[in-house]
């Protein structure tokens, strides 16, 4: 019978209640060895079976329900940054920013704890650690106004501006799908995507650079890509990007000595420097600017804050340290507190709100899509993933897999009779969000003298002779296993954008001469905004839309006055 609402059911005498911390600390020799249902076993090796030489008997109830979970232990490995590893640590605000933003976190003197993981973007679960490729370096702020988790990179831009481009991009990063090989033996299919869509010549640049391979997680700067929205308690916003600079400096590999690492290189750096107590830490800045400065900035300088492929000119909107981290505690458990953690970029305290980058809008719903997909719908009831707010939280989401906090006999819907509390919305959407109003379109964006101007500045004025020697062997070195010529004489043409003596050194290394620049050419990914020949200047041969207003998505003060017109 079970028991009514009235009820007690009374616990066993002596009874050890399961809590998620007590049994992550406790020590083996603490326990007792038992079935998954609580019932005791003298030796776990053992085995029913009909007589000493006949076969197991199915009967066997601890020895199926072992195999049975083994058979079930792994979950599918992410996509995208499937290798990592990762810590737990706290952070503080230093200098408070509520002048910009409501967020509790950002008030004076607050600490709330984190988790960072850190990964490899297209490399498998099992990859090296000292592989060319961006970092990731994802922060969980466990805030009191619940979690707010950071979806980072160690390079301030990413190869694409279109979401639609991303799953396209990705599957260039994974095995052949006929030999199996990695772009380690066949980077055809690398450079054919990339010279087709030139927008990601700076990330491609920084990849083959210095930075492709740092020296472990603890070595490394982080950086949102993404254009955030600050919001104070005015209700005043500002445009946001996140830096998280490493206090340790920063440091890289060479390609010809990544051979000589550990594939576990940066894990077992990272778990063996905070063992010892060499804590790493992060000072965490943000760049702002209005929404006026960031049409200003397009207008007079062609840099979109809602591209991932642009950065902010640091002269002109300087770094503002708000707070730092630490990372002073190693995780117990791999699995439990780093494969089944999960960040989402839609969860944002208030005070913190996404602004229209399309590629952040379209990881709102990939992120947590994927969770529900590798771990289950509940998986924000896990304990490495639930919040830990100063108040009881209730929702209607019910049931599903694993739902361990199912809200007890409270109503799974809005109900007069037991009526749930609320609290007012902090943020006002119509003062954040309110400024976009148009038709839908189909929008793809085009590649513009612009897209250059960075990449060229890192080129002649950021790298030294032996960075740009080191550059230059590392692509044509990744370059010689492609199969097909004309690939490498367009991918040498982007590179002629960014500079003259970029793309001959190219050619010398490579032997291959490239085409003089973009002008002519056609790009199945992007519109081609540098050419007046009608005949290759849109993807694909498509037309443009009758709506295109040569922006590339920019914020624009001629939309702004349409919108308030409207």
């Amino acid at each position: 019978m079970a028991p009514s609402a009235s009820h007690h059911v009374a616990g066993n005498a002596g009874e050890v209640k399961l809590d998620y911390m007590e049994d992550r600390d406790a020590k083996a020799q603490d326990t007792i060895y038992t079935t998954a249902s609580g019932a005791p076993v003298p030796h776990p090796y053992e085995a029913q079976r009909a007589g000493e030489n006949g076969p197991l008997l199915l009967q066997d109830h601890h020895l199926i329900d072992l195999i049975s979970h083994f058979d079930r232990e792994r979950i599918p490995e992410r996509v995208v940054h499937a290798k990592g590893g990762g810590a737990h640590g706290v952070y503080k605000t230093t200098a408070p920013l509520d002048d910009l933003c409501m967020a509790d976190l950002f008030g004076a003197d607050k600490e709330v704890p984190i988790t960072v993981r850190f990964s490899t973007v297209g490399g498998e679960s099992g990859s090296h650690d000292c592989a060319r490729d961006p970092r990731g370096f994802s922060v969980k702020f466990r805030t009191a106004e619940g979690n707010w988790d950071v979806v980072a990179n160690n390079t301030p831009v990413f190869f694409l501006r279109d979401a639609a481009k991303f799953p396209h991009f990705i599957h260039t990063q994974k095995r052949n799908p006929a030999t199996h090989l990695t772009h380690a033996d066949d980077a055809t299919v690398f450079w054919d995507y990339l010279s087709q869509n030139p927008e990601s010549i700076h990330q491609v640049m920084i990849l083959m650079g210095d930075r492709g391979i740092p020296d472990g997680w603890r070595k490394m700067h982080g950086y949102y890509g993404h254009t955030l929205k600050l919001v104070n308690k005015s209700g005043e916003w500002v445009y946001a990007q996140m830096h998280m600079k490493s206090k340790q400096g920063t440091a890289f590999i060479t390609q010809e000595d990544s051979a000589n690492y550990s594939p576990d290189y940066a894990q077992k750096d990272m778990y063996t420097a905070i063992e010892k107590g060499d804590f790493p830490s992060w000072d965490v800045c943000f760049q702002t600017m209005t929404p006026k400065e960031a049409e200003d900035l397009w207008e007079k300088q062609k840099i979109n804050v809602f591209d991932m492929t642009h950065i902010w000119p640091h002269k002109q909107f300087p770094l503002r340290k708000v707070g730092e981290f630490t990372l002073n505690e190693n995780v117990e458990n791999y699995f439990a507190e780093i494969e089944q953690i999960a960040f989402n970029p839609a969860h944002m305290p208030p005070g913190i709100e996404p602004s229209a980058d399309p590629v952040l809008q379209s990881r709102l719903f990939s992120y947590p899509d994927t969770h529900r997909h590798r771990i289950g719908v509940n998986y924000q009831q896990l304990p490495i993933n639930a919040p830990r707010v100063p108040y009881r939280m209730a929702n209607f989401q019910r049931d599903g897999q694993m739902a361990f906090y199912n809200q007890g006999s409270r109503p799974a819907y809005l109900s007069s009779i037991q009526p749930i509390g609320f609290k007012e919305r902090k943020v006002d959407h119509d003062v954040v969000h309110g400024n976009f109003t148009g038709q839908a379109v189909s929008y793809l964006s085009e590649i513009r003298p612009e897209d250059f101007n960075a990449p060229r500045a890192l080129w002649e004025k950021v790298w030294d002779e032996d960075a740009k020697q080191r550059f230059i062997k590392n692509i044509s070195g990744h370059m010689s296993t492609v199969t097909e010529e004309e690939i490498l004489k367009r991918q040498i043409a982007i590179f002629r954008e960014v500079s003259e003596d970029l793309a001959s050194r190219l050619e010398k290394a490579t032997g291959v001469k490239g085409y003089e620049g973009i002008s002519n050419m056609h790009f199945n990914g992007s519109h081609n905004g540098m050419t007046k020949d009608s005949k290759v200047a849109n993807a694909n041969g498509l037309k443009k839309p009758a709506h295109f207003g040569g922006h590339n998505g920019a914020p624009t003060a001629a939309h702004q006055t349409a919108v308030s017109a409207h």
